[in-house]
């Protein structure tokens, strides 16, 4: 079990803890504008949102890992050259919808944090899409299994990852509901079920 601020020592209690926590600073980002303040599409960026979710629960809240790790049978970006990846991926372009997908592929493979890399990926993707296109992803639209699947196999063939979160793209990007929901699911697909976001917002 990671060690943590909170100084919890079950994994099932850290597990809700931390869900109950990042889900209200993901709202207060959305609420409070703070999500407008973070540079989109760079690396800087993405550790601002992911430390400001996870920064009550984990000193390495927004700092790059110092481990390796794996998800099944596939190796995230080795620590011995995370720093040139990051690099790397802020050099990306992002002017259109495959360019930017592109680069959030590459940026899951990176991996940059210890935990919490997909909700705060998901997040940063979203900013990338509302300040290029115009447009977010409506998650609420993306089945789990099928995500699942495409971004297991988006470092050999984007093409699948690309068609299913274009399908779910919305002009509508200030919607607080469809911004709510999409928290909501973002979490489903990491296995965290205990909180609904709109329950917490009261």
């Amino acid at each position: 079990m990671l060690n943590n601020k909170l100084n919890i020592t079950s994994e099932i209690e850290l597990s809700k803890e931390e869900e109950r926590i990042t889900k209200l600073k993901a709202l207060e980002l959305f609420d409070k504008k703070i999500i407008d303040q973070f540079e989109v599409g760079t690396f800087n960026g993405l550790s601002e949102i992911h430390k400001y979710l996870f920064d009550d629960i984990y000193d390495f809240a927004g700092k790059v890992r110092n481990v390796n790790l794996a998800k099944g049978n596939f190796r995230f970006a080795s620590v011995l050259y995370l720093d040139d990846v990051l690099d790397s991926i802020n050099k990306m372009p992002q002017t259109n919808f495959d360019e930017i997908i592109d680069k959030y592929i590459e940026m899951n493979i990176a991996h940059p944090f210890r935990e919490g890399n997909g909700r705060s990926t998901r997040i940063w993707l979203d900013l990338i899409l509302r300040k290029e296109l115009s447009k977010v992803i409506d998650w609420s639209k993306v089945n789990k299994e099928d995500y699942l699947l495409a971004m297991e196999r988006s470092p050999v063939r984007s093409i699948e990852i690309k068609k299913l979160l274009n399908s779910a793209l919305t002009d509508d990007v200030n919607n607080r509901e469809i911004y709510m929901r999409g928290i909501d699911v973002s979490y489903q697909y990491e296995g965290y079920y205990t909180y609904s976001i709109s329950d917490l917002d009261k």
